[in-house]
This record gives C-alpha cells, structure tokens and sequence, in this order.
C-alpha cells in the first residue's frame, strides 16, 4: 500500500481520539510525528497488511449487518409474495431464495449444484425469482416461465424451468413454442399470456425487489438472513445450511 494511504488508514483504525490529537499539534509536531509512522512503517511493513485485513474485516462485517438488514425489511417480498414458484419441501425448516436469469452462465452453473442440494436435503424450501437482466432473451424467457406458471402451474413451470436452464441456444418466440410443444403444455395458451400485465407485474415487483436489495448480478441467493452475491459451490452452501440449522 503505498505510503500516503498509510496515516489516513492508521487514523481510521485507531478511532477519531487519534484525529483530534493530530489535529492538536504544531505544524512541528505533526511533521515530526508523521516523519516517525513512516520510518516505523518502512522498517516494519507488514504492520500495514494487519491493519487493512482488519480494516476489509470491518466492513465485511458491516455488510453483513447491512444484509441482514435488507433482509429483514423486506422479508414479507422475499419469502411470502405468492406469485414466485416454491420448490423443494415447501415447509421445509430452511428456505433458499434464488435471483436468477436463464442467460446467465453462472445460474447454469448452480443449476444442477442447488437442485443436487434440494434432492439430498428434503427439507429446503427454494424459492425461485425471475430476474431477467441480460438483455431482450432474458426477458423473454422470463416472460415464458411466468406465463407457464400462471397458466399451468407449479409441476410446468418446473419442467420449463429446468429446460431453460440447460438451454443454449437463442430464446426466441418460435423456440418457446416448440419448447412448449415438446413438453406437452397449451403453447397457444402460454405465449398468448406472455405480454400480459399479471407477467409484467411479477417481472417488475423482482425487479424492485432487486433493486432494494441492492443486488445487481444473478445468482444472487438469499439464505435465511444470509444473502450471498454470485455463484457458490455445492459444499459451501451445504456448509451454510448446517450452519444456520446450529
């Protein structure tokens, strides 16, 4: 770190009573005082690595009570809305909270690790919310799975939901009603509700919701009062869940 940071960050660390004394010295004083941090610190540089891995453990500390939070307020949005599928064991002890976008290859990623999870431990409950945020294809296939649920409920939406998920190639009308066909669902039906205000409602309260949470990048998990931003691997999450059953 270089060294003009380093009095700023030996001050922030040691609490506003080292401000103030600062701020009480003569010009003198305060240029021989800072004269002796900085040959402290050349000599012993590794006192500047303790004091930011503090200062970073401070404010992970802070986000995670700002989660927590956030959580909290919004807690009613996140696991009671009644429009979001619920999978899983829906009474079960522990509930996962999923922001997804079927565009993201990272929900992909997590896609077999959290069904995995669900299928070893039948007492989660999981949560799915939309959150298309990559672009036009996002939206639709979004779009698509809300009107699956609408229409054909829970056990069809789990089936274009899984689908989704492992698809790779473009979203477009055509395909969601071939996709439609091939599982067996009324795609008249389903694309006719797509652009409907009931769609737009879901896709637009997540959106808020997201927006309220601070999150900005899919997957984002809430976990109970945990909320974790980005992928996590299966062990991990398996860690967390025994953790929060302590």
């Amino acid at each position: 770190m270089p060294l003009r940071f380093a009095l700023p960050l030996m001050l922030a660390m040691s609490g506003p009573v080292a401000a103030l004394e600062l701020d009480a010295m003569t010009d003198a004083e305060r240029e021989a005082f800072r004269a002796e941090v900085r040959a402290y610190l050349l000599d012993n540089p590794e006192v500047m690595q303790e004091a930011f891995a503090v200062l970073q453990q401070r404010e992970q500390e802070a986000q995670v009570t700002t989660d927590m939070e956030m959580i909290a307020t919004y807690s009613d949005a996140l696991f009671n809305d009644r429009y979001s599928y619920v999978g899983g064991n829906p009474a079960g002890d522990i509930t996962i909270v999923e922001f997804m976008d079927y565009r993201c290859g990272y929900c992909k990623r997590a896609f077999p690790e959290i069904e995995a999870l669900i299928a070893a431990d039948t007492n989660i409950r999981l949560i799915v919310k939309e959150f298309p945020i990559l672009g036009e294809q996002s939206v639709l296939a979004s779009r698509f799975a809300v009107a699956t649920l609408l229409v054909a409920g829970d056990d069809a939406y789990k089936s274009v939901h899984d689908t989704l998920m492992e698809f790779r190639g473009d979203i477009t009308q055509a395909s969601m009603t071939r996709l439609a066909e091939i599982l067996e669902l009324d795609a008249q039906a389903i694309i006719a509700k797509m652009d409907s205000d009931e769609v737009t409602n879901v896709i637009t309260q997540n959106r808020q919701l997201g927006q309220q949470m601070q999150i900005s990048g899919t997957p984002t998990f809430v976990i109970e009062d945990q909320l974790l931003r980005g992928y996590v691997p299966l062990d991990a999450m398996e860690q967390l869940v025994a953790g929060l059953r302590e």
